[in-house]
Formats: structure tokens, sequence, C-alpha cells
């Protein structure tokens, strides 16, 4: 079965740091490209990072770019969001998502409806 679980979420102050991870099992990240998003309350669910099955390429949101920093790990088959200088507009309930690519390229995707497959997501609220 295959299945992504996100871990590190939490309470953290207004310029702090945190790092999410996520898991997956039942399949290998290696031909997947990898995304983290995120929804708040009464919004959209919104496109926060990307990464390319290559790793060589990342895309970033406006709002969080300079700030934040997606990586993946493919013999852990792991990918990370680390987050620095959090802010309170950061609070939402983060989620990883993995597209099925096939072969090692250099593509983004920005857009929750390009995903295959989804986390449970984890709570992250900056609050002082």
């Amino acid at each position: 079965q295959l299945q992504l679980v996100e871990s590190g979420g939490g309470l953290v102050q207004p310029g702090g740091s945190l790092r999410l991870s996520c898991a997956a099992s039942g399949f290998t990240l290696d031909d997947y490209a990898l995304g983290w998003f995120r929804q708040a309350p009464g919004q959209e669910r919104e496109g926060v990072a990307a990464i390319s099955t290559s790793g060589e390429t990342t895309d970033y949101a406006g709002s969080v770019k300079g700030r934040f920093t997606i990586s993946r790990d493919n013999a852990k088959n792991m990918v990370y969001l680390q987050m620095n200088s959090l802010e309170p507009e950061d609070t939402a309930v983060y989620y990883c998502a993995a597209i099925a690519v096939g072969f090692i390229d250099y593509a983004l995707y920005m857009k929750a409806d390009e995903y295959d497959y989804w986390g449970q997501g984890t709570q992250v609220t900056v609050s002082s």
C-alpha cells in the first residue's frame, strides 16, 4: 500500500524554525516528483515547495522563498521541508505529495490536482 506520512509539525514562536519530514512506504520515491502543500482554515490548499525527480530543481511559493527549503533523500525514501523565520501566516496543516513521473528529469509541479499521492498532514502553528 502506497503511503506518505508527515512528521515534525508543532507549535513554534515567530522567527523560529521547524523541519518537516515525509516518509514514503510501499513504493520508492526515485521516479516521483515531490511537493509540500499547506492549507489554513477557510483557505484553499496551496503549493509551498516542489522538487523534481532529479532533485536538481526546486520551486517555491513567493511567500516562502528564501525561508523554506525542500530536499529529498531517495536512499532513505524521505522528503523534507526546512522552515526558517516562521511567521504567523505560515500556520496551516502541511501535506507532502508525490506525482509519478517515471523517469529522472527536472520538471516541477506546484498544483495540487497534479499529484497522485498525499499524506495525512501535520499541523504547524506559529504563535507567541
